[in-house]
């Protein structure tokens, strides 16, 4: 499908392309990345958030923007040093949203014709989340507080005086004790509600020992308002040890006045049960099921439930694709949502009566509908930009960009051209991949080879603007790069990627050498004896599997964040549901299914030169297993480099530290690629 840029957008690019670069760290840093579309209620303009990157202070830093759907050009709203985001709408002329400009979390107002931003809540401690009810005169928020506080001024007493405390011994009785990269503490994130200009706001989950969003990740995508305002929803997961090996999440709802305690609708669902959303008229609720126990990479189905007469229903559950959110249309006769599909993220569209589903954007990422009338508003982004605001009928037709922040950016950095390939694969299977060409590509030239290793391991490298994993950093260091959504990844149907478990060093590494040996035949400009391999999370264990069941087939290996010891793993990790379903239970129950792909018992076939690089706050796969590696690496005389980040955890976030990853990866791949 062709995608269409406003002329006015365009025009700005022949003097920023007069003078180019081949695509570095330093571009994908420098690109503004969009993200939290909010369209106003008048369906004429929508607010984003942009984040630049302030290498000086190695952080981002968040602004408010806005952008109109007649095409105007998209113009900043607020530009104080300090964080603006999370822009939700009180009327069609005005914007609330949270700033730390007032040295904590807070809401401010600001009318976007022109003036000042203005505090509207002094609140004691950091707001995270921000919502509107119908109307705009009440907040739903959420904040992290000591659950048994009965006030927001007592929570920030007791944090001043655990601040004061002259121990730092953690005592813990059960798991969770330690999550992601964080620390068990004792608060909760608790969800509120607050009258504008009200003394005091309402707790609507206290007595619920869960934290609402959920934590690490979760955000306002898990509630939704009712339309009349006087129920709230929101996905919660009541604490306890079993946390640790179970998945199940629960949808609630309550009422928004806090005048009774929440009630589970989908206390039937053993499952992750997710994002919440009420429909236009309010009698039904729909959101996204997980049913199988235990497994966090099921498909995504969507449930509607009458919430008069308590039936539920299933539209499109044969629907071979995970949904991603769920967006109603005016009438609610449609869903809109995303979904990982063939190596893109694509829009759909279901017909609730029928359960129908159309496509209406294919190729790309394409992500975050929101509705405008008789469009979408989304997010899209592809292998050769960034993110960017685009519009696209709710009937079908034509998308058309709304910004084109990164338009110059992006015509500076010479990038390499991509294409998606596809080969038969392990059982006989068809499996996808994407090849980028080196920067300046030349013909009669030959290149070496970039071999990108996906993590999850239910994921993908697919037509995507990665910030961590971005291969067109590899092809502006002379590189080709290639990706293989290998068995296991997601967007080509739920046996495809169901089809792992038990089977971590199987379908999946034959795929990545059948796959090897596609491409090395198919583009003979690919230099076969020059070929590095990397992988983080699981691609950084398969890249240390590979090491000991292709010893010679690459020139060097990169592993990031990989386990070494799928046993020691175990009992190192803190989301114990993960490795019990994809290995078949616990280590005392099933310890084959730990030792049939372990890289730990290969260690003496090792020979690849390898580059290790580990987080020191990665509580999934603990930097130990980092530091066996090299051990083994180094006990075994194979050449080898140790990069440490103490202050990183699954992924390197700091720009800084971002900068030096690449450059201790690039400089490794180079070396021993070189001829």
């Amino acid at each position: 499908m062709r995608l269409l840029l406003p002329a006015l957008l365009l025009a700005a690019l022949p003097a920023a392309a007069q003078e180019t670069h081949p695509f570095s760290v330093h571009d994908m840093l420098a690109m503004q990345r969009i993200s939290d579309p909010r369209v106003s209620p008048d369906g004429r303009l929508v607010a984003f958030t942009v984040r630049d990157t302030d290498l000086d202070a190695n952080r981002g830093r968040t602004d408010v923007w806005l952008a109109g759907l007649d095409g105007s050009p998209p113009r900043r709203l607020t530009s104080d040093p300090a964080s603006d985001g999370n822009a939700r709408w009180l009327d069609a002329r005005t914007l609330v949203f949270l700033s730390t400009r007032g040295g904590s979390s807070q809401a401010w107002t600001l009318a976007i014709d022109g003036g000042e931003a203005q505090p509207l809540t002094h609140f004691p401690v950091d707001i995270e989340n921000l919502a509107v009810f119908p109307g705009g005169q009440r907040l739903l928020f959420s904040c992290d507080v000591w659950p048994d506080a009965p006030t927001l001024q007592a929570s920030a007493e007791r944090d001043a005086a655990q601040a004061e405390r002259k121990t730092s011994a953690r005592v813990y009785d059960a798991l969770l004790f330690r999550h992601w990269d964080a620390w068990e503490d004792g608060k909760r994130s608790h969800l509120f509600t607050w009258e504008l200009g009200a003394e005091q706001p309402v707790d609507l989950v206290a007595g619920l020992d869960a934290d609402v969003p959920t934590k690490p990740f979760g955000g306002f995508e898990e509630t939704s308002i009712s339309p009349d305002g006087k129920t709230v929803a929101f996905v919660a997961r009541v604490s306890g040890r079993e946390n640790a090996w179970r998945t199940n999440t629960d949808v609630y709802v309550v009422a928004a006045d806090g005048s009774g305690p929440p009630r589970a609708v989908s206390a039937g669902n053993l499952g992750f049960d997710l994002s919440p959303s009420f429909a236009p008229d309010g009698r039904t609720l729909g959101w996204l099921e997980m049913p199988r126990a235990g497994f966090e990479a099921d498909r995504q189905q969507v449930v509607l439930l009458d919430l008069v007469s308590g039936a539920q229903r299933r539209p499109a559950a044969d629907w071979d694709r995970s949904a991603q959110e769920i967006v109603w249309s005016a009438d609610g006769r449609t869903l809109y949502t995303s979904a990982a599909n063939v190596g893109s993220t694509s829009l759909f569209a279901i017909d609730v009566a029928s359960g129908a589903v159309r496509t209406l954007v294919d190729k790309g990422t394409n992500a975050g509908p929101q509705l405008a009338g008789n469009q979408l508003v989304f997010q899209r982004d592809t292998l050769h930009s960034p993110v960017e605001l685009y519009a696209v009928p709710t009937a079908g037709g034509t998308p058309r960009a709304l910004t084109a922040l990164n338009a110059a950016r992006v015509a500076a950095a010479r990038m390499g051209d991509f294409e998606q390939f596809a080969f038969t694969g392990a059982h006989g299977d068809t499996v996808h991949g994407y090849i980028v060409k080196p920067v300046d590509f030349a013909e009669g030239r030959t290149y070496p080879l970039a071999f990108l290793i996906h993590g999850g391991p239910q994921g993908s490298f697919g037509d995507h603007f990665h910030y961590r994993w971005n291969p067109q950093a590899y092809a502006g260091a002379g590189f080709a790069a290639v990706m293989i959504d290998f068995h296991g990844s997601t967007g080509y149907g739920q046996a495809f990627t169901d089809s792992i478990r038990g089977d971590w060093g199987g379908a999946p590494f034959d795929d990545l050498m059948l796959g090897l040996d596609q491409v090395l035949a198919a583009y003979p400009w690919l230099d076969g004896q020059r070929v590095a391999a990397l992988g983080a999370s699981y691609g950084g264990y398969m890249v240390n599997w590979i090491a000991g069941q292709a010893p010679d087939r690459f020139r060097c290996l990169v592993s990031h964040d990989g386990n070494l010891d799928e046993r020691m793993a175990y009992f190192d990790t803190e989301e114990l549901w993960f490795p019990e379903w994809e290995h078949g239970g616990t280590p005392w129950d099933n310890p084959a299914g730990y030792a049939k792909h372990n890289p730990i018992d290969h260690v003496a076939k090792w020979k690849a030169p390898m580059l290790v690089i580990h987080g020191g706050q990665d509580f999934r796969v603990v930097d130990t297993q980092g530091m066996s590696v090299f051990t083994a690496l180094q006990r075994r005389g194979v050449p080898s480099r140790f990069v440490h980040f103490p202050d990183e955890n699954h992924w390197v976030l700091k720009p800084q530290n971002s900068i030096e990853w690449h450059r201790q990866v690039l400089e490794w791949i180079t070396r021993w690629t070189a001829k």
